[in-house]
């Protein structure tokens, strides 16, 4: 099987990347610059992968040629890793590695909140249009004055490797999977008016909790 299938020509800007700090992109990728990988396949075979990155539209990987962009066909890949993150293969989605507890992972998967994306096009002109439905991804600038005019809007959705198991960080998820013990745990912990369900460290506090 081929690892990549071809997803269309990238604007040149895409090879410049930037990160901001308060849950916002200025580039649809996840790193600044594109960077070798170390894809493993399901069947266990390794491919090493130059010039790559992590696509924020669907969680894919993608891979860099020029301006040519081809996308990982994720249902064959199990996980990647990057010199300062490895991520697993969660519904087809790079999930990457925060912190664990006894062999229990948190991880999670950074997607760009097309929504609030579109919100933020009609309610601002001078954005950068990008159109993320089409095969091509179409980039175009009108006018942009500031860079915050091409800031994307990031969601957060984490998932627990939980007893070898992939379980959403969820309330109604959780307790499906939990004893009674550890049930109580959870309600003792989502019950804090601190905790939250978007917040690593509120959710590595509940980890610990509910390790055995």
């Amino acid at each position: 099987m081929h690892l990549y299938r071809f997803s269309g020509l990238l604007c040149s800007l895409l090879m410049t990347l930037g990160l901001s700090a308060q849950g916002k992109v200025d580039m649809p990728t996840m790193f600044r610059q594109n960077k070798t990988s170390v894809v493993t396949l399901k069947s266990g075979r390794k491919v090493k992968t130059p010039n790559s990155n992590v696509f924020l539209k669907n969680g894919a990987l993608l891979y860099f040629e020029g301006t040519k962009a081809k996308e990982a066909r994720m249902d064959i890949i199990e996980s990647v890793d990057f010199d300062e993150r490895k991520f697993i293969n969660i519904d087809d989605r790079l999930a990457y590695f925060v912190d664990s507890v006894k062999g229990n992972s948190l991880y999670c998967v950074e997607l760009i909140d097309i929504d609030a994306y579109e919100r933020n096009l009609k309610n601002n002109v001078n954005i950068t249009n990008i159109d993320f439905n089409s095969e091509m991804l179409q980039t175009s600038t009108n006018n942009l004055n500031t860079e915050d005019d091409i800031q994307y809007p990031i969601i957060h959705q984490y998932y627990y490797l939980l007893d070898g198991k992939i379980v959403k960080a969820h309330d109604r998820d959780l307790a499906y999977h939990l004893d009674k013990e550890r049930k109580r745990h959870l309600r003792t912990m989502v019950e804090d008016p601190a905790f939250n369900w978007t917040d690593s460290e509120s959710l590595m506090k509940l980890l610990k909790l509910i390790t055995k």
